[in-house]
Order: structure tokens, then C-alpha cells, then sequence
């Protein structure tokens, strides 16, 4: 597809496909879609990150919808979970969500929801992108009579919040605990220090200025360095950082260790376990899952299967195991007995409701599990090209993977947001995975994929 990637659509803005020329035609396609699949006006919500170009899109998309004669709920800034919740909650056709994520501001996208809050079939999206290229598409204009309106929902955050806080036990409270929270200059900059405060937690933030370019600049989930030093200043039981659009969870013990995705995925399978409420007895993670983890589970006697990267692979699979837990390393964590996509804010009380039932601190919770070292390198490449075909890197891999045969692994894939190519080593020592990984990444950006 021209449009669509693994995770919506995304590009760098005022670029294709993220320009308002582009993005008003998908809306109209998406509204034509939904107008042949319901008989009423179809309504669509809209949320958005902190992005300055989120302005721009989110114009664009209410363009094309009540053009097309649709009713556009606006939202204004909102994680993207509470999009998904929402979309369901208010009873619209579909919602979308408009963030390009953990990426820098220059790049924006768009995220679509059907009715019930599931990521859209990649099937909808075909017909989507078939009608948004298609050259008769202003044809499908209704005439002046039938175009739609704008609505603001004004309680968004409000039911948002009280659908948060229905995950914990009835009278939960995080009184006595002191809490600090980086958001990422993004969506959660609002709701996150409400959410928090309103459950009696001293809270500390940073990263709750959002000025449209600082989104994910040397804070939130991907730079957990100044959270860490702010948690041990601070004395703070732990530390919560979130991406741009709110949708993963980098967590820090009270030491000011980071603690993982695959870490709060051990520590949760734990205690849900322990609790006769993890279902199937079954965790879903990713290719990128750290082998620490799976020995983990395989000693609890918990199965686990691993899917490609990406969120909505991990659900496909929660849903087809009938399993309530899975998730990615990067913080990207569903529960799917509360939510049908990954949600910082809920995998976060999730967490310290786990500290508070066990009385655990989180430097004791996280030992349960021993990560092993990896190493991730980024090489910027022309195109995605299959390097098991190019004799030279076929022959790297497979003798690097030979190396740690039984010991670890490597891992190489393509991003599927960006041009990049993910080399990914684990193994015994931080050394041996270092060296091995830099010696591929020379290889393989050598030019044989420029």
C-alpha cells in the first residue's frame, strides 16, 4: 500500500502522504467507507498529540469528513488508548488518532479506530487507500445540504480518567507514594499529573510543556536518563515515563534503575499467576522479546509465542490464544481485560497497584526476572531490500548466529516506520553482543543497502 504502513499511515508533514491534500482525501475515503457500512451520518472522533503539525492534519481530516457529509468529534490532545476507549465509549463509526508516536515533531500520522476500538483490518484500509487514489474521488461530494459539522467533546478527559481508574480495586489509593512523571512534552501532559494526583500520589513532573516541537526531545519513554537522576534526588517510590502519544511505559525503580517493557510484562504475568486471572496461562510478546523473559515464563510454567513487531500483530495473536497479557520491550503493553490496545497510563497503574498490593518495592519486583544484554543498532538504508539474497550479509548473519547458537541471538528486520534496518544481538555479555553487533553494522552499512 501507498498510504499505509504497519501502524497507520506516517511520514515526515507537509511531505506525502502527510500533506492536506493527501490526508483530506483519505478522510473522505474513510467517511465514504463507513457510509456504505452504516445507515446513519457517520461520526468520527479526533484526537492528537502535541505536534505542531497536529493542527494542520487535524483541519484536514475534519475537512474531508464533514465534507463528505460526516459529524467530526474533536477531542484535542489525548493518548492514543484514550482514542481507542473513547471511539467505543461516545458510540462514533471510527476515531483517529493523529501522532507519529515516539518520533521526532517533524514527522506526524494518523492512527484509525473502527467502532469498537480495534486498529482498523488491513483489508479496510485497502478499500481506504483504493477510494483516496482513486482520480473520481470528488465525485462522491454529497451536495451542499448534507455537509456535516464539528462537535468539541468537553468531558473527554473526564471519562477517559474514570475508565483508568475502574482498572484498580474499588477504593484504591496511592496515598503515601511519591511519583514521578515524564511525559514526554506529549499527550499525556494533562491527564497523566490528573490521573495521579486525583488517586492522592505526591507527584513531580517534567516534560508537561509542550510547545509543538519539544515532543519526545531528551525526555519521555526513549530518554529515561533525567527521569532517573529526578526519582533518586526526589527520593520518589518510582519514576513513569510515556512516548509521544501516550501508548507505552518505560518505568524507574526507586534507585533509579530503567525498568522495561519485558520487565513490567514479567512482573505483571507474576502476580496475574498468582491471582488466577492470567488467562490460558499464555503471554504474547514480539521477535524483539528479551530471551530474559522467556526463561522467565518458561520457569513459571507460563507459554508465551512471539509475533512480528508491532501492536497490532501482538493483539491478533492475544486474541486468537485467548490470552489478557502481551506486549513489546518498548513499553507497548495490552491488557486486553481492560483495553484492546497498548496504554501507558493503564499499564502504569498497573504496575504501581502491584507495588502497593505486594508492598514491594519495584528494585525488588523487577529481580524476578534477569535481562539479558542487547544491543540495537540503527542503519539507515535505501530501500528494504531482502539481505538474505546479498551472498556477503547472508553469510554475517549466519555466522554471528552460529556464535551464540544456544547462547542468545540475532535478530535483523526492517523498521516498519522508517528506512532503517534494526540489528538487534543478545546474548551472555555485554561485551560479546556489543562487539558482535557493531561488527554486523559495518557490514551492512558498508553500501550494500544504500
Amino acid at each position: 500500500m501507498k498510504f499505509f504502513g504497519t501502524d497507520g499511515i506516517r511520514g515526515v508533514a507537509n511531505r506525502r502522504p502527510m500533506t492536506p491534500f493527501h490526508i483530506m482525501k483519505v478522510a473522505i475515503a474513510l467517511t465514504e467507507f463507513l457510509r456504505k457500512t452504516k445507515e446513519h451520518r457517520p461520526k468520527i472522533l479526533i484526537g492528537k498529540d502535541t505536534r505542531l503539525s497536529g493542527y494542520m492534519i487535524e483541519t484536514s481530516l475534519a475537512a474531508g469528513i464533514t465534507a463528505m457529509g460526516g459529524e467530526v468529534l474533536l477531542v484535542g490532545p489525548m493518548p492514543t488508548a484514550g482514542i481507542a476507549f473513547l471511539t467505543k465509549n461516545i458510540n462514533a463509526d471510527a476515531g483517529v488518532m493523529i501522532s507519529a508516536s515516539h518520533n521526532p515533531y517533524e514527522d506526524n500520522g494518523i492512527k484509525i479506530f473502527n467502532s469498537e476500538g480495534m486498529k482498523l483490518s488491513e483489508a479496510a484500509e485497502q478499500k481506504i487507500e483504493a477510494t483516496a487514489l482513486s482520480a473520481n474521488i470528488h465525485h462522491l461530494l454529497p451536495k451542499a445540504s448534507k455537509i456535516g459539522k464539528n462537535v468539541r467533546v468537553e468531558d473527554a478527559l473526564g471519562r477517559y480518567i474514570v475508565f483508568l481508574k475502574s482498572s484498580l480495586p474499588k477504593n484504591f489509593s496511592l496515598e503515601g507514594m511519591k511519583v514521578v512523571l515524564d511525559c514526554a512534552n506529549g499527550a499525556t501532559y494533562k491527564i497523566a499529573p490528573m490521573l495521579f494526583e486525583e488517586l492522592r500520589a505526591e507527584v513531580k513532573t517534567i516534560g508537561t510543556s509542550p510547545d509543538g516541537v519539544n515532543i519526545n526531545k531528551n525526555c519521555g519513554s526513549l530518554y529515561p536518563e533525567k527521569l532517573s537522576k529526578l526519582v533518586v534526588a526526589e527520593g520518589a517510590d518510582v519514576g513513569l515515563a510515556f512516548d509521544g502519544d501516550g501508548d507505552r511505559l518505560i518505568a524507574v525503580d526507586e534507585k533509579g534503575h530503567v525498568v522495561t517493557g519485558d520487565e513490567v510484562i514479567a512482573i505483571m504475568a507474576d502476580f496475574l499467576k498468582s491471582e488466577k486471572k492470567l488467562t490460558n496461562n499464555f503471554v504474547v510478546g514480539t521477535v524483539m522479546t528479551n530471551y530474559g523473559l522467556r526463561k522467565f515464563l518458561e520457569k513459571r510454567g507460563i507459554k508465551m509465542c512471539m509475533t512480528k513487531v508491532g501492536d497490532k500483530y501482538v493483539l491478533s495473536e492475544m486474541l486468537k490464544r485467548g490470552a489478557v497479557l502481551g506486549g513489546e520491550d518498548s513499553g507497548h503493553i495490552i491488557f486486553l481485560n481492560h483495553h484492546t490496545t497498548g496504554d501507558g497510563l493503564l499499564t502504569a497503574l498497573n504496575l504501581v497497584s502491584v507495588m502497593k498490593r505486594e508492598k514491594k518495592k519495584l528494585s525488588v519486583l523487577r529481580k524476578i526476572m534477569k535481562r539479558y544484554p542487547q544491543v540495537l543498532i540503527n542503519v539507515p538504508v535505501a530501500a528494504r531490500y531482502d539481505f538474505k539474497k546479498i551472498p556477503e550479509l547472508k553469510k554475517a548473519y549466519e555466522e554471528a548466529s552460529k556464535k551464540l547458537s544456544g547462547r542468545g541471538r540475532v535478530l535483523i528486520r526492517y523498521s516498519g516506520t522508517q528506512l532503517l534496518l534494526r540489528i538487534m544481538v543478545e546474548g551472555p555479555t555485554d561485551k560479546e553482543v556489543k562487539k558482535i553487533a557493531e561488527k554486523l553494522a559495518i557490514i551492512f552499512g558498508d553500501g550494500a543497502l544504500q
